[in-house]
């Protein structure tokens, strides 16, 4: 077997979408670190267009490998009263607890950092979400264990409503048509250096501007 060639047993759409994660995350590896850095403060510039409510509670993520780094978004909507929680694995399943300015966060699995198990666990009613690799349907290909997606499809059902998805990533890892599975969740918008592609039809395009005419 070729070495970026997937794996034998997975499906064709499994098989599909790893070809498009490899891609996309390889581009993202290519990213000089400026460049990287810079994108993830660029993230704050559209702060105002995310549109969540006042005192929403906000999951974000701590950045892993070469991730865009959303922190500075993080810090700037705590500044605006957000609460904000991050993920934690238990038992297999994201559970999300209260990041604070004291919370002495703790070595997790995947290489990250998570709040300590006595922090207060958090319903986020709006959720920034890591990717490997989108389009512009607000289709995700996340790391194959499918943790967001069973976490989004549990906080609809125990709170009632669908939380607000936002996902993070650089505008290099955008691809051409993410093959979906009967499980996946596609995000409402994908939010890059360059601005939001705004998800809820197949012609919201990828540019700045205002998010309520469909163009950010």
């Amino acid at each position: 077997m070729a070495k970026n060639a997937p794996r034998s047993d997975l499906t064709p759409i499994q098989a599909d979408k790893e070809r498009h994660r490899r891609a996309a995350l390889a581009a993202r590896a290519a990213l000089p670190e400026t460049v990287r850095i810079e994108a993830g403060l660029a993230l704050v510039d559209h702060i105002d267009a995310l549109g969540f409510a006042p005192g929403a509670i906000v999951s974000g993520f701590w950045p892993i490998r070469d991730e865009i780094d959303p922190r500075p978004l993080m810090d700037a909507l705590r500044a605006r009263g957000h609460r904000l929680a991050l993920p934690a694995i238990v038992e297999g399943d994201l559970v999300f607890r209260e990041l604070t300015r004291e919370t002495q966060l703790v070595k997790a699995g995947f290489g990250t950092l998570e709040p300590p198990a006595e922090a207060e666990e958090l319903v986020p009613s709006c959720m920034l979400v890591p990717l490997a690799a989108f389009d512009r349907r607000g289709g995700r290909i996340g790391y194959g264990r499918g943790y967001y997606d069973r976490a989004i499809a549990r906080i609809a059902v125990e709170s009632g409503r669908e939380p607000v998805t936002v996902g993070i990533a650089f505008a290099a890892q955008e691809v051409e048509e993410v093959p979906e599975e009967p499980h996946d969740r596609r995000l409402a918008r994908i939010l890059t250096e360059t601005g939001f592609v705004v998800a809820e039809t197949r012609e919201q395009s990828h540019t700045s501007g205002n998010p309520a005419a469909g163009r950010e």
